[in-house]
């Protein structure tokens, strides 16, 4: 490949395995800034083998993980907005987000981590995220397909909804339109080290290249020294779309995106207002027990599925939502441990970096994560600091 320059400084030749979330955001980022960047994914994305496909996810600003993770989803923001103007794609939409919690649900873990609930409303104060903290009377009266008893009630305004797979490809085509290769539809086997540069091979060839970005989601373990080297863990998750007896109290005008914890144990649920194409409200849970292969991955869900994500979350929570099943989908997480991302060098090749922004909330921060990396990797100092997202990072921040 051949190295055009960035600026005065001389871009390296990057090659990013994985052109998902992040992956799709580094290209994007690298070719904007001069790079001679290729990106390889094994299917054609966007698509709905891995965990950035679909028609929603939720962006919030208060991020309960922790504080560190604010100015990813601040910065991601302000990057969603300019990929809009510079493409014309709708890509978010500021509905506000409704977070409730059961009273002693906090004490459970939710995205690996107990508290967060009060960790939200914490970082929030801090940054200076506009909020309320509401009683289940006010939510019941302003969101009236809510039917919440006793809960705490956390409303974020300027929360809302991404839509995944139109980012994904608005990301791709502008970083074709600024000079990137863009391979699809094909495997990459291996990547390893010659000379002291790496090497991606792939079922069409060998390349070889200044360094390697490997964004390739759940079948990130394959790329590296043992299956567990990153701490990561590939699980099924499933989504349903139940019908709706009153659809307009499920428009978006009507019923924000939410996050409703319930159990001491970590039980909790989300979900979106009718803003897809299927024909009823989006639910889902997580679960955390249970791995997977990416390859053998059971993608169809089963009725009873669906009547036991009715029962367990919906039943006395949610009006007007039937327990029929419209449509059903998996995704795959790939999680660490408290939920953490990981952004840092391969544990055995030189010029390579791993990145797992996913444990679950990953989409939200994914394009300032591309920009941060792509900024690194020339040379420059990053408008984001990944330093909290190596894999032996300093502890989390208490809030």
């Amino acid at each position: 490949m051949t190295t055009r320059t960035a600026g005065a400084a001389r871009a390296p030749d990057v090659v990013v395995v994985g052109l998902g979330a992040v992956g799709s955001a580094v290209v994007r980022q690298l070719a904007h800034l001069g790079a001679a960047v290729t990106g390889i994914d094994r299917f054609h994305p966007p698509h709905d083998r891995g965990s950035s496909h679909g028609a929603t996810r939720i962006t919030r600003l208060a991020i309960g993980e922790g504080a560190e993770y604010v100015p990813l989803v601040q910065r991601s923001h302000e990057l969603w907005r300019a990929l809009e103007a510079q493409t014309g794609a709708s890509l978010m939409r500021t509905t506000g987000l409704l977070l409730l919690s059961t009273p002693g649900a906090d004490a459970g873990p939710f995205h690996g981590r107990a508290g967060f609930f009060e960790r939200t409303v914490s970082v929030a104060e801090r940054f200076g995220i506009a909020h309320e903290r509401l009683t289940a009377d006010d939510v019941a009266r302003r969101w009236p397909a809510f039917a919440p008893r006793d809960e705490l009630g956390y409303h974020e305004p300027d929360a809302g909804i991404l839509h995944p797979e139109d980012c994904v490809r608005a990301q791709l085509e502008v970083a074709a339109r600024d000079g990137a290769v863009l391979r699809f539809d094909e495997p990459v086997r291996r990547v390893h080290g010659i000379g002291g540069r790496p090497v991606v091979e792939t079922d069409r060839g060998t390349i070889a290249a200044a360094h390697v970005v490997l964004a390739a989601g759940a079948w990130l373990p394959v790329f590296l020294p043992s299956p567990d080297a990153a701490g990561c863990a590939v699980q099924r998750q499933v989504m349903h779309w139940f019908a709706s007896d009153t659809p307009a109290l499920h428009a978006p005008e009507r019923m924000p995106p939410f996050v409703w914890m319930h159990g001491a144990d970590g039980a909790a649920f989300y979900g979106f207002p009718m803003v897809d194409a299927h024909a009823g409200v989006k639910l889902a849970t997580e679960q955390s027990e249970r791995t997977t292969d990416p390859d053998r991955v059971e993608r169809d869900v089963s009725a009873g599925e669906s009547a036991a994500m009715f029962e367990a979350h919906v039943r006395g929570r949610l009006r007007g939502v039937r327990p029929t099943a419209v449509h059903a989908a998996t995704c795959l997480y790939t999680s660490r441990a408290e939920g953490r991302f990981l952004v840092d060098r391969h544990p055995a090749l030189e010029h390579v970096t791993v990145v797992s922004a996913c444990s679950g909330h990953g989409f939200k921060h994914s394009a300032a994560i591309g920009e941060a990396l792509a900024d690194a990797l020339l040379g420059a100092t990053p408008r984001v600091d990944l330093a909290p997202f190596r894999q032996t990072p300093a502890a989390p921040s208490p809030v």
